[in-house]
């Protein structure tokens, strides 16, 4: 047996990179490199709120959906939008060579936008095991970790191909005007290509020919219609681009093989790509074939015995898996929330019925969800039992308070502390909404009516005194929480009447007052009342 010389020995010339570290986004650390600190390369991921990016004095915009990478040496400023929520992950890490090479990060010289929900799932899923690594094995992370950079190569691979700008403007104008008389020429026009050409291009980036995708946009439109109870055959026909029933119905049938009357009346398939909408179909008595979950809902569906469907762990999948996952469940349906920039790419699935959020409170939502799924009764007999829960209790408080007066909701975080409105839930839809509590002046004046939130520093929240304050989530890293409690130790917060009166609830359940939904609101209307009345002493 020969021996391998070293000439053929394969050369080293491959870069192994390691996360070292992760917070949070905001203002106040971008990991900006000091002379004390070892450097390492960054990528900034965004999945909420807007504002600007400050990189080497050049201004960028940002929003969900923005990822920016940069190397050691840049330094990064953001810049929030006036009364913006941002919210998303720095991670810093970095890069080897086994034979001393110069390693080579992730470059691209703009912040790249409007990237995939399965990066931002994985983004997720990685801070969350990143902060409590005992929820997964001890190679999750480095393998997330390099999900996340092959997600990241092919968007910026996608990028630096020949642009193809032109059709997703076409698809974007489809998507919106499907209702008008749109033909091949009139949009290649638009493009300025030709028709062959737009044909073409059409069939190889969508799969289906120009005429195939504008059917289907107008037919999952019909369908969406259809579910929440639009009139009669001809004016939906003109309303999704049909001039007359009867082709309507002959092109939905071709399309989903019932027409638009069985269709109506069938059992559905339900997948639910948030645990809002999910809850409630669980409510209603109903497991969606695919749904998200939160711990806490799973407990309480298992100490009801509940049957808990397929899930879906939003944060645990591709680009590419998500969708398949999603295929794999065969829906009839899928609830989502409006503006979420998935909802399009699973149009070719199934009509997705976006639930507006802020403008649709839980129980509109609750009963939209009911008449799609044919179970009106149960939504109504569900409502009178709980409405009978808010009747016992506002007579309780009414013996034990008498006069509510104003009452604030916190949610803080590692740095920040947000104070929620009845738009966003976490129980405040109950204390405004249900038992009569009202929103501090201070509230009111920074908007948080129409915003639903305010964010402020932790050592801020002493400047909206309440009647009484609750806090449903409490900081998990060491910095949040030293910071808490230097908070609750200083004389400004010792001199809030709530807390001299003992009014300052921790509940600290964030699974339950995340839930905007009928099983939730249930749960937190228990939760708060108990506290409520009770002799409740603040630590």
């Amino acid at each position: 047996m020969s021996s391998i010389s070293s000439k053929e020995v394969f050369p080293t010339i491959h870069s192994f990179y390691m996360p070292v570290n992760m917070t949070g986004l905001d203002a106040e650390y971008l990991g900006n490199p000091q002379d004390d600190k070892q450097h390492y390369h960054r990528i900034l991921i965004v999945w909420g709120g807007n504002g600007s990016l400050s990189f080497n004095d050049k201004q960028y915009e940002i929003a969900r959906g923005s990822v920016f990478l940069c190397d050691s040496a840049s330094q990064l400023e953001l810049r929030l939008k006036s009364h913006s929520l941002l919210k998303g992950l720095v991670i810093e890490y970095n890069c080897i060579t086994a034979d001393g090479h110069i390693p080579s990060d992730l470059k691209y010289s703009v912040p790249l936008q409007r990237c995939s929900p399965g990066l931002l799932r994985l983004a997720g899923e990685l801070e969350s095991i990143w902060r409590e690594p005992q929820i997964s094995g001890p190679f999750r992370t480095q393998q997330l970790f390099i999900e996340l950079l092959i997600e990241l190569h092919y968007v910026i691979a996608a990028k630096q191909q020949p642009s193809k700008d032109w059709l997703l403007e076409v698809i974007h104008y489809m998507e919106n005007h499907y209702a008008e008389d749109l033909t091949r020429e009139q949009l290649a026009e638009l493009a300025n290509v030709s028709p062959e050409h737009l044909s073409r291009t059409f069939r190889k980036y969508t799969g289906r020919t120009f005429n195939g995708y504008l059917t289907l946009v107008r037919i999952r439109s019909a369908q969406s219609r259809i579910l929440i109870g639009t009139a009669d055959l001809n004016t939906l026909a003109n309303e999704v681009g049909y001039k007359e029933g009867f082709y309507l119905s002959r092109k939905f049938k071709e399309t989903i093989g019932l027409s638009p009357t069985a269709y109506r009346r069938t059992d559905k398939r339900i997948v639910a790509l948030n645990i809002n909408h999910t809850a409630s179909l669980v409510a209603l008595g109903l497991s969606p074939e695919l749904g998200v979950y939160t711990s806490w809902l799973e407990q309480v569906m298992q100490k009801e015995n509940i049957p808990i469907g397929g899930k879906l762990n939003s944060y645990g999948h591709s680009g590419t898996s998500y969708y398949g996952a999603i295929t794999d469940a065969h829906p009839d349906v899928i609830f989502s929330y409006s503006k979420d920039e998935g909802n399009k790419s699973l149009l070719p699935i199934a009509p997705v019925l976006e639930l507006p959020f802020m403008t649709m409170n839980w129980r509109e939502q609750f009963h939209m969800i009911a008449q799609v799924v044919n179970r009106e009764q149960q939504a109504d007999e569900w409502f009178a039992k709980y409405d009978e829960l808010i009747v016992k209790g506002n007579h309780l408080l009414d013996q034990s308070l008498g006069h509510r007066g104003t009452a604030i909701i916190w949610e803080i975080g590692s740095s920040k502390a947000y104070c929620i409105s009845n738009s966003y839930g976490r129980g405040a839809q109950i204390l405004y909404d249900d038992l009569g509590f009202r929103p501090t002046n201070e509230m009111l004046e920074q908007g948080i009516a129409t915003r639903g939130y305010i964010e402020v520093d932790i050592e801020s929240m002493v400047n909206y005194p309440a009647d009484h304050i609750f806090i449903t989530d409490l900081p998990s890293f060491p910095e949040g929480e030293q910071r808490i409690n230097r908070l609750f130790s200083s004389p400004n917060w010792l001199k809030l009447e709530a807390v001299s009166n003992n009014r300052v609830y921790l509940l600290n359940e964030p699974e339950m007052f995340w839930g905007y939904d009928p099983i939730s609101s249930h749960a937190q209307l228990h939760e708060l009342l108990h506290v409520l009345m009770q002799h409740h002493k603040f630590t």
